[in-house]
């Protein structure tokens, strides 16, 4: 049975998603069309093993679900809207990347 997460609910399995580079990378493939596990490791030049780990944990989170395309499984976004919330996340990031308002950013790497 689907149950609907709390809003901080939402908020932590998206950040727990976009924790790691390489489902950072593959959301954003989603993003711009669904695919297929093969495409999307020779894609992203990693193993399907791999892809496998990665796409169970995006399904886990509820931002990407599995396709069944006749014997094949196709891979999408969950919800279109998570694509307009990605390109703002990344809007976001450039302005405050640019900003750098922490004096110590720089020895820190952090901000």
């Amino acid at each position: 049975m689907l149950t609907l997460a709390s809003e901080v609910e939402v908020l932590a399995r998206f950040g727990r998603a976009l924790a790691d580079p390489i489902r950072c990378r593959l959301l954003l493939a989603l993003h711009d069309a669904p695919a297929h596990p093969s495409d999307l490791a020779e894609q992203l030049g990693i193993s399907r093993t791999r892809l496998s780990n990665h796409l169970a944990c995006l399904r886990d989170c509820g931002l990407v679900v599995a396709v069944p395309v006749g014997r094949r499984t196709r891979y999408e976004l969950a919800d279109p809207r998570l694509g307009h919330a990605l390109d703002d996340l990344r809007t976001a990031v450039v302005a405050v990347e640019a900003d750098r308002s922490c004096a110590d950013a720089e020895e820190k790497d952090c901000c």
